[in-house]
């Protein structure tokens, strides 16, 4: 059994998040997905999530693609991974992460899985939480 990790924050849901979670799942047979926490999520971002880390959680888990689901570690965002041991993690078309630097610090930590980076990338209108948060902004009364 092949297993794929996929993260993220996912704070407001939307298709660009399913699309990540649905070409990731393609990759293998079961997959996890380790999520931010809302301080992790805060250092990330630049702002606290919407939604809190255990709501973020649940609507992750009730996902089609998901299997499982689990929150990250505050200090050290390898230790679910060297937890779960992969066999691939998928990075999302605009995760900031080096694939050479992140395979080169699972390898060091005794992880032989591949960095796949998830090339589809939904373009609708509110395809990305920035873009949903504007609009709800820009809707106000």
């Amino acid at each position: 059994m092949v297993t794929v990790v996929a993260t993220g924050v996912f704070d407001i849901l939307h298709p660009g998040h399913v699309a990540y979670l649905e070409e990731a799942k393609a990759l293998g047979d079961r997959l996890v997905v380790i999520l931010a926490r809302d301080t992790t999520a805060r250092k990330l971002k630049g702002r606290k999530p919407v939604v809190p880390q255990d709501q973020r959680l649940r609507m992750v888990l009730a996902l089609k693609p998901v299997d499982d689901a689990v929150l990250g570690d505050a200090q050290d965002m390898f230790a679910p991974v060297v937890k779960i041991r992969p066999d691939i993690i998928a990075l999302g078309p605009d995760q900031k992460f080096d694939e050479k630097e992140l395979q080169a610090e699972l390898k060091r930590r005794g992880l032989n899985c591949s960095v796949v980076r998830v090339k589809l990338f939904h373009n609708g209108s509110l395809s990305k939480t920035r873009k949903i948060l504007e609009a709800v902004r820009s809707s106000g009364p």
